[in-house]
């Protein structure tokens, strides 16, 4: 079973690559399209990271805390996050 933790470490590794390869093309002085082309993978990459954490969150955290009566303090964090996702 693949775990959360390794899906968000195996993206990581992608992402890091990524990031190399946008500091090579920027010294090479690629064309820009190119590196925002590249810049907006990344973007995506980090985002598809943030849905797995937040889905692990809900499933693992906030879940649980409504189950012990806990509502309010899950609803705090579920707009917090959400919040930060629309920035």
């Amino acid at each position: 079973m693949i775990t959360p933790k390794s899906r968000i470490s195996r993206r990581l590794s992608i992402i890091e690559g990524q990031i190399r390869g946008l500091q090579e093309m920027v010294e090479k002085g690629v064309y820009c399209i190119d590196i925002i082309t590249q810049t907006s993978a990344v973007k995506n990459a980090l985002s598809s990271i943030e849905d797995v954490i937040m889905e692990n969150h809900l499933s693992t955290c906030v879940i649980p805390q409504i189950k012990k009566g806990k509502g309010a303090k899950a609803t705090k964090e579920i707009l917090e996050v959400y919040r930060l996702k629309r920035k």
